[in-house]
């Protein structure tokens, strides 16, 4: 891949004040979400049932908010089996009821118990006041599923009207690609009952990341830095399967308009796996910060910060 890669700075583990359950450390160790507001940055984890919850800047331990009721079996199968595989995270502006915006997290949609979300109402500062409330993103996703064979989306982002979703492809055949929701429909369902209406997509864009040592790039997660743009994390995975985890081969960031699609792609080294990724835009310069996800419970989440100018070169 051409190009100088980018370079990470490692900030922080995702370490927790406290375990998320008996038997499990304290810390996140699958992040696959992230959103910084309100001073405060809310992870995403695909194998538990609460946000990370940590100070935007500093290394104090972080806390957990609960998204839905219940426990998940210790054991690794079992427990990717019964997840709901939280992999979208994104801020709403103010809805129904919530009149200060909410956070939304959604499953990826990869199987019936992976179509269920939670939004969190937030308060005037931008922080997550009060309990989360159940959504319901079965009559989406069924709908995306007979778009995809193999449905799994893995993070998202507000452009305007739209809500953009991403579906990621892997070496099985299935295409990574961008999905465009009307999103007044949407928040009309969130507003009046909790539930995500099932719709055909305005548009859906296929999208070839390329190949890293010979396995296709997959979308992980994607942020709005500024209009008309959107900055992508993508990952070399070596499987075949929507709900496997494979060999781990390196990571990509990408910057993208709607107009003229992919404007660079960077690998990033030291090469981990980033599954979360937010972004601000100052001048001509981007800073990012990205979550990661080692597969590995004995191996805390990191959070990185990478800079990047917004001209990097095209994409041959």
């Amino acid at each position: 891949m051409p190009g100088a890669p980018l370079q990470v700075r490692v900030l922080r583990q995702l370490d927790l004040s406290h375990p998320p359950d008996t038997g499990r450390p304290a810390w996140l160790s699958a992040a696959s979400g992230l959103v910084r507001c309100g001073g405060e940055l809310y992870v995403a984890a695909d194998d538990e049932l609460s946000l990370g919850r940590f100070a935007a800047t500093g290394s104090r331990p972080g806390s957990l908010l609960r998204l839905f009721e219940g426990r998940l079996p210790l054991r690794k199968q079992a427990r990717r089996k019964r997840k709901a595989d939280l992999e979208i995270l994104l801020r709403l502006p103010p809805l129904g009821g919530l009149t200060h915006g909410a956070l939304l997290a959604l499953g990826s949609g990869s199987s019936p118990r992976r179509r269920r979300g939670a939004l969190v109402p937030l308060d005037a500062r931008g922080r997550a006041r009060g309990a989360a409330q159940s959504v319901d993103a079965t009559p989406l996703f069924a709908q995306l599923a007979r778009e995809f064979d193999d449905l799994n989306l893995e993070g998202g982002w507000l452009d305007e009207d739209s809500l953009c979703l991403l579906q990621r492809g892997h070496r099985g055949g299935s295409p990574n690609a961008v999905i465009e929701l009307d999103y007044g429909t949407l928040v009309a369902g969130l507003a009046r009952g909790r539930v995500l209406r099932d719709q055909r997509p305005r548009r859906v864009t296929q999208v070839d990341l390329g190949k890293l040592h010979g396995v296709p790039l997959g979308f992980t997660d994607a942020c709005r830095p500024a209009r008309g743009l959107w900055l992508y994390s993508a990952v070399a995975e070596d499987t075949v399967d929507a709900r496997a985890d494979g060999a781990f081969l390196g990571a990509v960031i990408g910057l993208a308009t709607r107009a003229d699609g992919i404007l660079w792609q960077r690998r990033i080294a030291p090469p981990l796996k980033v599954e979360g990724i937010e972004a601000t835009l100052r001048g001509n310069a981007l800073t990012i910060l990205c979550v990661t996800d080692a597969d590995d419970l004995a191996v805390p989440a990191q959070l990185l910060r990478i800079s990047a100018p917004v001209r990097a070169g095209n994409v041959p």
